[in-house]
């Protein structure tokens, strides 16, 4: 079953679809307050991380600027 957010509401996880039926994805869920929630889907019922909005827009910001690339 999936988690519930703070307001009772259920995540909904998805993945890139560039995973096909892999189970060695990062899923990442949006949260009411505009956040996400990242999790391994090896381990749904595992740990999740959670994200603000504004941390979330910098990591997508950085991905997109080549941040991280090595």
């Amino acid at each position: 079953m999936a988690p519930l957010t703070a307001d009772g509401s259920r995540l909904v996880w998805v993945k890139s679809t560039h995973s096909g039926d892999k189970t060695q994805c990062v899923e990442v869920a949006a949260l009411p307050d505009g956040g996400r929630a990242v999790r391994d889907s090896k381990d749904p019922d595992g740990a999740a991380l959670f994200f603000s909005d504004a941390e979330w827009r910098a990591f997508v910001a950085g991905v997109r600027d080549g941040e991280f690339d090595h």
